[in-house]
């Protein structure tokens, strides 16, 4: 079984205000936590990601990922 250290998506994700309106991308690129969501939905694995998309590494994928989790955990204290 493949063991991860946790990912610190602050040194990963990036939001720009002039960029992809502002969106939170990956290390400055074009492309967005939305985007890599939407390869996932599709049923694209990490590695089919990483194929059409070189510039991406599972540590970005995984950022996203942490990054949806933490911007859900803050929406779900502020709910309660």
């Amino acid at each position: 079984m493949e063991t991860h250290a946790p990912v610190d998506y602050r040194e990963i994700i990036t939001i720009e205000p002039g960029k992809r309106s502002g969106k939170p991308c990956i290390r400055g690129l074009r492309i967005t936590v939305y985007d890599i969501f939407g390869w996932l939905a599709s049923g694209m694995s990490e590695d089919e990601i990483i194929y059409d998309f070189p510039e991406l590494t599972k540590q970005d994928i995984r950022a996203a990922l942490a990054f949806a989790a933490d911007q859900n955990g803050r929406l779900m204290r502020w709910s309660a």
